[in-house]
Order: structure tokens, then sequence, then C-alpha cells
């Protein structure tokens, strides 16, 4: 049975190895140290965990943007547990929170290679506003939340 948690401010000193453990497993590229000192320098972190038991299958990190937008930073799960709805239900209770603190626009990017995210945010009512170009063009996403539902 998974369960969640929410967590504002950083990620739990208890959880931070088992973060870096899967993030790493779904992502490369990025260094410890680098990904340490962004959180670091993130006082309003909103932190959503994904565990079955006590073992880290998902995550949802985000952040303030600006006044009213909040930024959906980084988050994944485990390819063992895909296709069960957590990547969703991080998502929806990402956006309940942000709702109740008075966010009322979401902002996240991706790549095409990430397919699944991107259709997931799609699916989930993000609409796509702008492209960076680099060597891999990087898709902006944006999607304004209702007072109630979506």
């Amino acid at each position: 049975m998974i369960h969640y948690e929410l967590h504002t401010g950083q990620v739990p000193t208890d959880r931070l190895d088992a973060l870096f453990d899967l993030h790493f497993q779904l992502f490369s590229g990025d260094r410890r140290e680098d990904l340490e000192a962004e959180m670091a320098a993130m006082p309003q972190l909103l932190v959503l965990l994904a565990l079955d038991k006590e073992l880290l299958v998902g995550y949802k990190l985000g952040h303030p943007r600006k006044p009213g937008h909040f930024y959906s930073w980084l988050g994944g799960v485990h390819p063992n547990y895909r296709q069960r709805g957590i990547a969703s239900t991080l998502m929806q209770r990402q956006h309940a929170w942000c709702r109740e603190q008075g966010y009322h626009t979401i902002r996240t990017q991706t790549m095409n290679r990430w397919r699944a995210m991107l259709i997931l945010n799609l699916r989930h009512g993000f609409d796509i506003v702008g492209l960076i170009s680099r060597a891999e063009p990087v898709l902006i996403l944006e999607k304004k939340l209702l007072s109630t539902g979506a």
C-alpha cells in the first residue's frame, strides 16, 4: 500500500539519501552537490514523497516562482512502480496544496524524451506555453489552477 508524505521547507534528513538514490536512478547528468545547493537555496521547497512501507518509490519537488506562481521542479516514480497512478497522485496533491496556499499558476519544464511526463502534464491540464531552444529543446508548460477541482 502506497502512502504519501508532504513536507515544506526541506527534504527530511532521514529521506534525503533515498530521494537522491531514486533521482539518480531516473535522471543522469545531475550532481548531488549541485542539487543539495539548489535545495538549500529554496527555503519554501514543497516535498511530496510516495512510499511503499519505508521504500521511497516516487517524489515531486517544487517551489514558489513569483507571487501566485509555483514551479514544479523535479519528480519521478521508480520504474517498478509506474502505471499505478503514483505520479498522478503526487501531482494532484501538489496542485491541491498550491490552491490552498493561494497559487493560481503552476509551471514546469520537460523534454520530448520524457514523453510519459509530457503526456501526464497534458492530461492534468497543462498547456505548452513556450520552448527553450537548446541541443534538446525544453518544453515550458503551464497550468492555471481553479479554486476547486482540477
